[in-house]
């Protein structure tokens, strides 16, 4: 290989760059989704209604980071998915705050006026505890891409404050051809989508651990869309309650796209950016972070 192909591509010690390995492991999912998608249609729709079709994305996930990992002989629990009760607390623990988080957003839109809630008749126990599996899924999916191997590799290369600032901007992106992100509603849901990339990535970074912040986003996605019946990043939910508007700016409440669009929801999340940046941590992933 030429010299300069070499510089490109590999470190001193002659290993392959981080930001190729986090290039090549989202190339690599995507491949394995495309290859698991018409199987997972074929499957009975039985079947279907137990395993979402996020399902598909975390086995690519898992896959691709597995295959990676074995390239630098670590073990897939190196990602911080050592299955063990520190993780199982850390989950718990991470889903109370997800729950905590979108609640005080809530009780802030409400105490200004902006809405009152309703009892949605017909929703129970099984659509609550259904949601719960699907914001799960969901959950496992997003943090295993945005926070998993691509996210570490990512720190290792251009430390964690890079990362933590392109990950925070890809995610807001990301969701950009939500149903609803126009105007307004747009600027305000980019901002809240990118501090809760960086708040998930602080939970990653503090605790070493994918349990923390897979927790925060379960519990962010269901307290928000099947408890309190919010939009979900511009996807309708009908949740336990019903959200009554009343008329006030879009910003207060952040109608149809949820919470995630709202001026309280970005003062929250901003607030708990800055804790958990203050916050040292137990275990930490610095050793994680660390190299070039």
């Amino acid at each position: 290989m030429p010299a300069y192909l070499r510089k490109v591509f590999l470190d001193p010690e002659g290993a392959l760059r981080n930001g190729w390995k986090a290039l090549g492991y989202f190339l690599l999912v995507v491949a394995i989704s495309l290859l698991l998608s018409p199987l997972y249609r074929l499957l009975p729709r039985a079947l279907r209604t137990v395993f979402p079709p996020q399902g598909t994305g975390v086995l690519a996930c898992l896959a691709a980071a597995w295959a990676f990992l074995r390239t630098e002989a670590a073990p897939l629990s190196a990602l911080g998915l050592r299955l063990n009760g520190r993780f199982l607390g850390h989950l718990v623990l991470g889903t109370l705050g997800g729950c905590a988080l979108m609640g005080a957003s809530a009780g802030l839109a409400w105490s200004l006026g902006g809405l009152h809630w309703t009892r949605t008749p017909g929703v129970g126990l099984a659509a609550l505890s259904s949601a719960a599996w699907l914001f799960l899924a969901v959950a496992l999916f997003e943090e295993l891409l945005f926070r998993g191997y691509a996210f570490q590799r990512a720190a290792r290369g251009l430390g964690f404050t890079g990362a933590q600032t392109a990950f925070a901007l890809i995610f807001a992106l990301m969701h950009w051809r939500n149903p609803g992100m126009a105007g307004a509603t747009r600027a305000w849901a980019t901002v809240n989508i990118a501090l809760a990339a960086l708040l998930l990535g602080f939970c990653w970074r503090r605790t070493g651990s994918l349990a923390l912040p897979i927790g925060v986003h379960l519990g962010w996605n269901w307290t928000q869309g099947s408890l309190l019946g919010f939009g979900v990043s511009g996807t309708a939910s009908q949740g336990w309650w019903t959200p009554v508007f009343h008329g006030r700016p879009e910003w207060l409440t952040g109608g149809s796209f949820g919470l995630e669009a709202s001026l309280p929801g970005v003062l929250v999340c901003g607030a708990a950016v800055l804790a958990l940046g203050a916050w040292k941590g137990s275990t930490g992933g610095a050793s994680t972070a660390s190299g070039s």
